[in-house]
C-alpha cells in the first residue's frame, strides 16, 4: 500500500503539531541546501515558530547579505515600476505589426543615442517583441499542424489508391484464371467429337 495523502490544514494537537514542525522543518532546510549545492545558487531560508525561535539556513557564509540583496531587487523593481505607471508618454507605447518593430528596434540599436532611451521605451519595446514572438511561435504551430494533416491525407489517399489497385490486380488474375480454364475446355470439344466419330466409323464397320 502507498503513503496516505496527508492532508494539509491546521495541526490541533500540541505534540503532533511540534513533532511535524520539527520533521518539516529539518527537510525543508535539507532540501535548501541541496537546492544550492546542485544547482549552485544562492538560498536562504527563514523561519520563526509559533513561539518565536529562529531557525535559518544560508547556503552562503552571511544570511544578511542575501537578504541585503533581495531588498535591492525589490527596491529596483519597485523603481520599475513606478518609471512604466508613469504618466510620461511613450512613442512605443501603441502596438506596431512584426514588421514595424523590427525595423523599429533595429533603427533604434543603430543610433548613436540608443542610451537615451527611458526605461518605459525599453519596457514597451520588450512587450512588444515578447507579444510579436508569441505570435510567430503560435503562427508556426499552426502551420506544423496544417502541414502534418495535410501529408496524413495524402497518406491516407495512397493507402486507399493502392488497396483498388490490389483489388484490380486480384481480378484481373482471377478473370484470367476463369478466361483460362474456359480455353481449355474449348480445346478438348473437338477431341471428344473426334473419339465419337471414330466410334460410329468402328461401329460401322
Amino acid at each position: 500500500m502507498g503513503r496516505k495523502k496527508v492532508e494539509i490544514k491546521p495541526i490541533k494537537d500540541k505534540n503532533s503539531r511540534q513533532v511535524t514542525f520539527s520533521k518539516r522543518r529539518k527537510g525543508l532546510l535539507k532540501k535548501a541546501k541541496q537546492l544550492s549545492i546542485l544547482c549552485d545558487v544562492d538560498v536562504a531560508v527563514v523561519v520563526f515558530s509559533n513561539h518565536g525561535r529562529l531557525y535559518d539556513f544560508s547556503s552562503t557564509n552571511s544570511l544578511v547579505e542575501i537578504v541585503r540583496r533581495y531588498h535591492n531587487h525589490v527596491e529596483a523593481e519597485k523603481e520599475i515600476s513606478a518609471d512604466v505607471s508613469d504618466t510620461e508618454h511613450s512613442k512605443y507605447a501603441s502596438f506596431m505589426t512584426v514588421g514595424e518593430l523590427l525595423q523599429t528596434v533595429e533603427r533604434r540599436l543603430e543610433e548613436p543615442d540608443v542610451d537615451g532611451l527611458s526605461v518605459t521605451d525599453l519596457v514597451h519595446l520588450e512587450n512588444q517583441l515578447q507579444s510579436a514572438l508569441m505570435q510567430a511561435r503560435s503562427r508556426k504551430t499552426h502551420l506544423m499542424v496544417e502541414y502534418i494533416k495535410s501529408l496524413q491525407e495524402k497518406e491516407k489517399l495512397l493507402r486507399e489508391e493502392n488497396k483498388l489497385l490490389e483489388d484490380r490486380i486480384a481480378m484481373m488474375k482471377k478473370n484470367r484464371e476463369v478466361n483460362g480454364m474456359a480455353s481449355d475446355f474449348t480445346n478438348l470439344a473437338p477431341v471428344r467429337m473426334i473419339c465419337g466419330q471414330q466410334r460410329a466409323m468402328l461401329n460401322f464397320l
